[in-house]
């Protein structure tokens, strides 16, 4: 069955109405992405943002089990951890196919199942080979959930005629703050880590089920193509994604050595800087609905880009902690609304169709995360850290600079 759904014209801040347009086909040709604003379908994507945050958070806190566990020296693990990267890339060009040729909602459930049911196998298993593998198809379920449920939330925005997509990463966000204390709690109790993924994975399996039913059916074709490469504004907005990914990545690899290098802080508290960032970034997220609202995407972009890099620019200049403490909650409040933008505007562009717009932003986006921290590294190695920083003050002012293109694309 296929169902096509039309975005209205475009404002002056090129914000869309969301106007309906042409011919109601009959009753028996609809979808749900015909019928109104419904709140649990709100909900249930919700669920599935909130799913993907808690699941990957609750990976990192076995890493060192995972090291113990296999003998292995930190080259062995780095690889390892590549795995979970390379499924996510990977299956994240698939899951765009998907989505177009299938929609979204099969293949949102059964990649939340498919997470939280490998979730347990990475607390036990005992080779690198089983575990590598293990760890690239958790990847490609987190992949395929990423832009499946990306994907779904901007059709879900389309029918609530309003912003919703901060809110809805801000449950990514709030996921991964349960996932990771959900299982650092348990294993502080000396709960086996076999035991609290199996609770974590029926929580996430729960989480899913309770989702199933409500998920909006977005649209989906029989025929087309199965593979659409990026063109027009949506190249754009894929690099403007991997800026600011980017900026996130670095920002959790390197804020820390960043401030215990210029001897702001004690190696013991150098983990402050991303926590603020992460917590801002939140703060940011769960008011950044009613704040695009209010400004549009075009005014968000720029006061969110010029925020964050001057943020990057107090951190760097910054003389004492306090100061510097001060930047990285001006970076996560300016980026936390970028790519919630970005991917409404890459679900609204008419250059290609949006599912495949959705999986070219999100694996340029994670790419920046996978990436970024390296290309940091090498320049840091090169020019010192510091300087490397101001590359990302000036990659993220990018941002502002094309904020006109991305609001007046069709």
């Amino acid at each position: 069955m296929s169902v096509t759904s039309q975005a209205g014209p475009t404002g002056a801040d090129g914000s869309s109405s969301h106007a309906a347009s042409g011919p109601i086909p009959p009753e028996s040709e609809r979808s749900d992405a015909a019928h109104n604003d419904r709140p649990e379908n709100r909900l249930a994507v919700r669920l599935a943002f909130l799913v993907a945050g808690f699941g990957v958070a609750c990976w990192a806190p076995l890493v060192p089990f995972a090291r113990h566990r296999l003998a292995i020296d930190e080259g062995a693990l780095g690889a390892l951890l590549l795995c979970l990267g390379l499924g996510s890339v990977s299956a994240m060009v698939m899951a765009g196919m998907i989505s177009a040729r299938y929609g979204t909602k099969a293949l949102i459930v059964a990649s939340g199942l498919g997470m939280a049911l490998v979730l347990p196998l990475l607390s036990v298993l005992s080779t690198p080979l089983t575990l590598g593998v293990a760890l690239a198809v958790f990847g490609a379920c987190l992949g395929s959930l990423d832009v499946a449920m990306n994907v779904n939330a901007v059709e879900v925005e389309k029918q609530s005629r309003r912003p919703l997509m901060s809110g809805f990463h801000a449950l990514y966000s709030v996921g991964g703050f349960a996932g990771a204390g959900f299982m650092t709690l348990l294993l502080s109790l000396d709960f086996e880590p076999l035991h609290a993924t199996l609770l974590g994975g029926v929580l996430m399996a729960a989480a899913m089920l309770m989702a199933w039913p409500y998920l909006l059916i977005t649209a989906s074709a029989s025929h087309g193509p199965l593979f659409v490469a990026p063109r027009g504004i949506v190249l754009l907005l894929a690099a403007l994604a991997g800026v600011t990914f980017l900026v996130e990545g670095a920002v959790l690899d390197w804020s820390a050595l960043l401030m215990t290098s210029t001897n702001l802080v004690s190696t013991a508290h150098g983990g402050l800087g991303f926590m603020l960032f992460s917590v801002a970034m939140t703060v940011g997220r769960f008011t950044g609905d009613a704040l695009v609202s209010r400004l549009g995407d075009r005014t968000t972009l720029i006061a969110g880009g010029l925020l964050g890099a001057l943020g990057v620019a107090v951190v760097i200049l910054a003389p004492v902690a306090a100061l510097a403490a001060v930047g990285f909650v001006m970076v996560g409040l300016g980026a936390s609304n970028l790519v919630p933008v970005l991917f409404r505007r890459a679900g609204q562009q008419s250059a290609m169709p949006p599912a495949f717009a959705v999986a070219a932003v999100t694996t340029t986006g994670y790419a920046g995360v996978l990436l970024g921290p390296a290309l940091i590294g090498f320049i840091a190695q090169g020019v010192g850290l510091s300087t490397a920083f101001w590359l990302l003050a000036g990659l993220l002012c990018l941002v502002p600079v094309s904020a006109g293109r991305v609001a007046r694309a069709p």
